[in-house]
């Protein structure tokens, strides 16, 4: 049940790790002992060290004999590439990228939180953030407002999108297109068409928020170029990338084929539903990346996090190291600001997520209240951003 892009090995690879460039040190920065390293993009899942030096990864094998100017005890934990979210609202709260940062996650995408009239503050967040950050501009130039980004199409400004991102173009990364019927009405399509118009020119992609539309997905699966991102695939009918009796659209299915990615944009308003994202993953239809459409509110009441989100797979029969893929590889293969991160090859930049794995009786709450049962929940234990421990992590959540 792999898709084309899930990038991982079939099989669990042996702890026969490359410890090329600077595993001969006699002391490195950091050492990560004992952790059960999941590193999808080399097919790795087994029980050893990582070292850190410079900045960056120095080695990684079965046991680093070096000594360290710091160790960290990863024993019965997981030690995973630093976690990527593409679909996030961290510009919305001046403490947003340090709140994620404390989740383990290292890189994220804000999706649209503004638009033109006030992307400067969006942008002024994302470029003090510790972690690679970046931002995408919402076609609505008022950005996120109560009354609908482009209920009044007059907002979906072409001239003032594209004159914000030539003022920002190392910043902006993408175009957000909110599709749904209350917060565009029944202009879907238009809106599309022109987040496509200000995109292009730019080679940039548009990610855009499915799910109760005015329009099927099948129209507007036709708009959709390369690189473009879907958020939300497990939205529930009406318009969801399934028909009335449960299968794939075929215009979903030729929209993956040429290259548009799929990603999972958990949210807490209607955006996922237990028996969609079911028959959906049965049909073998997997996300590309997992994301968390992250908000302070969400964060709060400790559903829109990371950790807790890709438990929720787990609750869905996903396996681990798939899950993790979903977090750290593939959506550092969506955004160039992400180059050589998602991945513990030596010489990749030392963003490092510890995470805890408990076992239990958890309950996973979807978007229309329905709970799922799951014995599994990951926690963030630690961060390592760049080379540095961050430490004190704020307190596992109970």
């Amino acid at each position: 049940m792999l898709s084309r892009r899930s990038l991982i090995g079939t099989g669990v690879a042996a702890l026969a790790f490359a410890t090329r460039s600077f595993a001969a040190r006699a002391r490195h920065d950091l050492i990560l002992r004992g952790g059960r390293v999941i590193d999808p993009s080399r097919g790795l899942d087994a029980v050893g060290d990582v070292a850190v030096t410079e900045g960056r990864i120095a080695a990684v094998a079965p046991q680093i004999a070096a000594e360290a100017e710091e160790t960290l005890d990863a024993r019965g934990k997981l030690v995973v590439p630093g976690l990527i979210d593409i679909h996030t609202h961290a510009t919305t709260a001046p403490d947003g990228p340090s709140l994620c940062l404390a989740d383990g996650v290292t890189g994220w995408i804000d999706a649209g939180s503004q638009g033109a009239d006030h992307i400067d503050q969006a942008i002024a967040i994302a470029r003090s953030a510790p972690q690679q950050a970046r931002v995408m501009i919402n076609i609505g130039r008022a950005g996120i407002i109560g009354a609908g980004d482009t209920m009044n199409l007059a907002l979906a400004d072409v001239q003032a999108a594209r004159s914000a991102i030539m003022r920002h173009r190392d910043f902006i990364v993408g175009v957000k297109a909110r599709l749904s019927r209350n917060v565009c009405g029944d202009h879907d399509y238009e809106v599309l068409r022109r987040a496509q118009e200000v995109a292009t020119p730019f080679g940039l992609p548009v990610m855009i928020h499915m799910g109760d539309t005015f329009s099927p997905m099948s129209k507007l699966a036709g708009l959709l170029k390369r690189r473009d991102i879907v958020t939300h695939l497990f939205s529930p009918p009406p318009h969801a990338i399934i028909d009335d009796t449960g299968n794939i659209l075929p215009e979903v299915l030729a929209a993956r084929k040429r290259g548009v990615w799929f990603d999972l944009g958990n949210g807490r308003l209607g955006h996922v539903r237990w028996d969609t994202a079911l028959r959906i993953l049965g049909d073998g239809f997997l996300p590309d990346t997992i994301s968390t459409d992250w908000t302070p509110e969400g964060q709060k009441a400790g559903i829109i996090n990371m950790p807790n989100i890709m438990s929720s797979m787990l609750s869905l029969g996903i396996p681990l190291a798939q899950v993790v893929a979903w977090s750290t590889v593939n959506p550092a293969k969506i955004f160039d600001v992400f180059n050589g991160r998602g991945t513990l090859a030596v010489g990749a930049p030392a963003d490092i997520t510890v995470l805890e794995m408990r076992t239990g009786n958890f309950e996973f709450v979807d978007a229309f209240k329905n709970i799922r049962p799951g014995n599994r929940k990951l926690f963030a234990s630690a961060t390592v951003l760049g080379g540095k421990w961050l430490r004190p992590q704020r307190r596992l959540q109970q």
